[in-house]
């Protein structure tokens, strides 16, 4: 068959099952569970992101690569560039399916062709079409479709590379490779599994023939490839770390995956094959080899490459079952790029039914649509029959419930119109979950946020202080814990809280969403206009209070939408003596979020929040002075304060009050800076719970707002220290090695701020910037097995191996 008649055939293929699985979408009424929500939503961080890009400025590009630091971004940009087109939603979303279902058909149809003939190739597609482990996946948004389809269409490229005779054509698709390669490292690092022994059989093959040209190509394949994913890697590598631990060995030891050393966990995806297959995909085809192998079966004619095919086959198929059977995480879906290669020798099994018996292979494909239909849609008779000599999950669309989640979304719009809101979602089951109910609310334009509660005892007594929305649910809770549905069930008692609403649930259960009857802050639209842009109405606090404990504290600011929502208020309490604390801030605590056609009007904002005096500042009288700064501009304003003093008084009364400002908190965990890294390990424990009550994290671009420009108008050592928690938990590497640096002349005998900077050096690749920023620690400490550590990480980096592992391993040990 010439590809003219073989291409519309595969577009009819590629349609069909297109149609198939918009029919399904469309029918399901359901919501997108865990997995499915935390991908969605990140299409539309991608989407906000790429509003404004600025593609020649170094910042727009690092923010870019953090919106993501567990996956590389590559479907969340072409799916959120979609949504840019198409409309946002699930819906929309799942279009970017079909896209890379053509990718993997054509790629699949390729490979059949080049291996084998144009007709395996054929079949080969429409077997993908036809497999249980891969339509049930199309169905959801997840990244296994997309990295099945570049792993295969790699390793189409490497094949076609690795039979190409003439030397420009292997040049081109060894370019190919490398593209196809990058792209797939920027879906998945599993790309990389099915790759290996293909790869490492390439490699070894031409060395030990000598064909240097080849081995060459691909050293420069590998080189093309690196433009494309090396960005968002060299950004995000040290989460790579930590991502390994927590998604492969810590979810396989909460799931109760067999251990590496049981037979089962080696056996494991091969006992799942029959499901993930469907039985009449795998017999039919296996009887036919079956019979040619034993010659009681008419073989067609085969061209004498076809043997060398199989055996390419076999490696990566071999190949990828012991690697991904390696992994202590099990889950069939990360496996999925080896599906569509085990199509292809199912295709030559069938290819095997010739003449007269041509009908069986018809009987395998007609009993696989079969199969599907029951397996994706309640058929009268069709569907029971299939449950019975088809076991295994099936996946029929919810059709006829109803789920509250954009009412839950709307209610809190509603109730607080002008500001961000973060929600506790105790609940965690498929149907409602602190993603789903994340990614709703990113739906509103990114007003609602849903999180998810701690479970330990201090973590639920500081959340429930923190939050001010919670979702709860009757009934079954799923995987939330005992202390959080405890909780939960105490929110009804507790006078703090009201139920805002209630839903019912489509297990019958209720769904409850409270709000604390108290905010934090309240916004309040005027209808007259003030004279001043921005003005300080009224301060309260308590008249006496000892330092060193929270001092409740609230403010009323009036003003222009826009001025409120992007400046800053710069507080100083001071006494006559000149002693002071600051309160730095953004108006509304950071939280105002008000529509564009708004931003001209004028509104109140009242903050309720409490300031944290420092426990060892002397007793007097304190007054506020007050500056409102806007950083994009740089303004700085004067404002006219109410007559307000606190006396702080060592045996004044303490004042019941609410969560010192997150901006206080982080200046307060910067102290422990300076004293090694003994309590960081506590600092970054509290700085999550932070960034859980603030998810845009927006209190630390206060704080580095308002210290920068503190610092230029009196360097304090503190105030660095500061500045340089907010740079580093922000990833701004720039930002902390200038403020490291300050640090490092405001506290010259001090040797951490030496090793922290090293260390942003070694986090950057700079290990001979490292290396210099580290000699004043050693000159200060130089018995410090973590400075000699980092020396060692130095040594590595610049090629020293030896003394660098030998001064890395003597740190670790040390270290314990």
């Amino acid at each position: 068959m010439r590809q003219s008649q073989t291409l519309p055939i595969l577009g009819i293929i590629w349609l069909v099952g297109v149609g198939l699985d918009r029919v399904w979408v469309m029918r399901d009424a359901s919501v997108p569970a865990w997995d499915q929500s935390h991908h969605l939503t990140g299409t539309l961080n991608y989407l906000q992101g790429l509003q404004s890009p600025q593609w020649f400025s170094e910042s727009w590009w690092h923010s870019f690569w953090i919106l993501s630091h567990k996956y590389p971004p590559l479907t969340y940009i072409v799916t959120g560039m979609l949504q840019g087109v198409i409309g946002t939603g699930r819906e929309e979303a799942l279009w970017v399916n079909a896209l890379f279902t053509g990718v993997l058909l054509f790629a699949v149809y390729r490979l059949g062709r080049i291996l084998f003939n144009p007709q395996i190739g054929l079949w080969s597609a429409g077997l993908c079409l036809l497999m249980p482990g891969l339509y049930f996946w199309r169905l959801q948004f997840l990244l296994d479709t997309p990295v099945t389809a570049l792993t295969v269409l790699s390793f189409y490229c490497l094949t076609a590379w690795r039979l190409q005779q003439q030397r420009r054509k292997q040049w081109g698709w060894i370019v190919a490779f490398g593209v196809s390669l990058g792209l797939g490292l920027m879906t998945k690092q599993i790309i990389l599994f099915f790759l290996f022994f293909p790869l490492l059989w390439c490699v070894g093959d031409y060395l030990w023939r000598r064909r240097w040209e080849r081995v060459l190509q691909l050293l420069v394949g590998g080189l093309v490839s690196l433009p494309i994913w090396g960005f968002w890697y060299r950004t995000n590598w040290i989460y790579l770390f930590s991502t390994f631990e927590t998604s492969n060995v810590g979810v396989a030891a909460m799931e109760g995956d067999p251990t590496l050393d049981s037979l089962a966990a080696w056996l494991y995806y091969l006992q799942t094959l029959p499901i993930y297959l469907s039985w009449e995909l795998l017999l039919i085809p296996v009887v036919g080899l079956i019979l040619k192998g034993v010659g009681l079966f008419p073989s067609p004619k085969e061209s004498s490459r076809w043997g060398r095919s199989l055996f390419w086959l076999g490696l990566y198929v071999v190949g990828s079952y012991l690697v991904c059977s390696a992994a202590a995480n099990k889950d069939f879906r990360f496996i999925m790029p080896y599906l569509p290669i085990v199509a292809i020798l199912l295709a030559y099994g069938l290819w095997q039914w010739q003449r007269k018996w041509q009908w069986v292979r018809w009987l395998a494909v007609g009993l696989a649509t079969g199969v599907m239909v029951g397996k994706l849609f309640t058929v009268p008779f069709l569907t029971p029959m299939v449950q019975r000599v088809s076991p295994g999950f099936s996946r029929y669309p919810e059709v006829g419930v109803d789920y509250p989640h954009q009412e839950v979304i709307a209610s809190m719009v509603e109730s607080e119109p002008y500001l961000r809101s973060t929600v506790a979602v105790i609940p965690s089951v498929a149907g409602v979950n602190h993603n789903n109910i994340n990614y709703y609310g990113a739906l509103a334009d990114f007003q609602v946020y849903g999180r998810e509660m701690g479970s330990r005892e201090e973590q639920i007594q500081q959340d429930g202080r923190n939050f001010h929305w919670f979702v709860t649910k009757t009934g079954d809770n799923g995987l939330a814990r005992e202390s959080q549905v405890a909780f939960a069930e105490g929110l009804g008692e507790d006078n703090g809280f009201q139920v805002q609403q209630q839903w019912g649930f489509p297990d019958e259960s209720q769904l409850f969403l409270y709000h604390r009857r108290e905010s934090p802050v309240t916004v309040q639209l005027l209808s007259s206009t003030p004279t001043k842009e921005i003005t300080l109405q009224g301060v309260d606090v308590p008249s006496v209070s000892p330092g060193g404990v929270p001092v409740p504290v609230s403010y009323t600011w009036r003003g222009q939408g826009d001025a409120l929502e992007s400046g800053l208020v710069l507080l100083t309490w001071r006494s006559e003596s000149g002693e002071f604390w600051i309160q730095d801030h953004g108006v509304g605590l950071g939280q105002l979020q008000i529509a564009g056609e708004l931003e001209g009007e004028y509104f109140q904002v009242e903050e309720r929040t409490a300031m944290l005096p420092p426990g060892d500042i002397g007793p007097g009288d304190y007054r506020l002075e007050a500056v409102y700064y806007r950083p994009q501009t740089g303004e700085k304003m004067p404002l006219a304060v109410p007559p307000v003093t606190i006396t702080i008084d060592p045996n004044g009364r303490v004042s019941p009050a609410p969560t010192v400002d997150y901006v206080t908190q982080l200046r307060n965990l910067a102290l422990e800076l300076p004293q090694g890294i003994e309590g960081l390990e506590r600092v970054f424990a509290q700085i999550g719970r932070l960034n859980i009550y603030d998810p845009i994290q927006d209190y630390l671009q206060q704080a580095e707002a308002s210290l920068a420009v503190r610092l230029q108008d009196e360097p304090r050592a503190e105030w660095a220290y500061g500045l340089t928690l907010a740079e580093a938990v922000q990833e701004d590497a720039k930002g902390a090695i200038a403020a490291l640096t300050l640090a490092t002349q405001l506290d010259p005998k001090n040797p951490y701020p030496y090793a922290y900077l090293a260390f942003v050096y070694l986090h950057q690749w700079q290990p001979n910037a490292a290396r210099g920023a580290l000699q004043p620690a050693l000159v200060l400490n130089p018995e410090s097995e973590l400075f000699q550590g980092l020396q060692g990480v130095a040594d590595l980096m610049q090629g020293r191996f030896f003394r660098g592992w030998r001064q890395v391993s003597q740190a670790l040990e040390e270290l314990g």
